[in-house]
């Protein structure tokens, strides 16, 4: 595994954490507040869909192109 692909695989791996992260509040509710204001869960499932499809594409780049 060249390097190109090894940074590939763990800035994907970081976008699934991400996206696991997204995932759990969303299951739990947990409320996050950024000063007085309550972040809207709407906020979650749009994270969760871009970490979730970066996290996707990153793993699957170097299985369909030669990097």
């Amino acid at each position: 595994m060249n390097s190109k692909n090894l940074w590939l695989r763990i800035a994907g791996t970081i976008f699934g954490v991400v996206a696991i992260i997204h995932l759990l509040r969303i299951i739990t509710g947990i409320p996050v507040l950024i000063s007085s204001l309550s972040l809207p869960m709407l906020v979650n499932w749009m994270g969760l869909g871009a970490a979730g499809f970066l996290c996707f594409w990153l793993w699957r780049l170097p299985l369909c192109h030669k990097v």
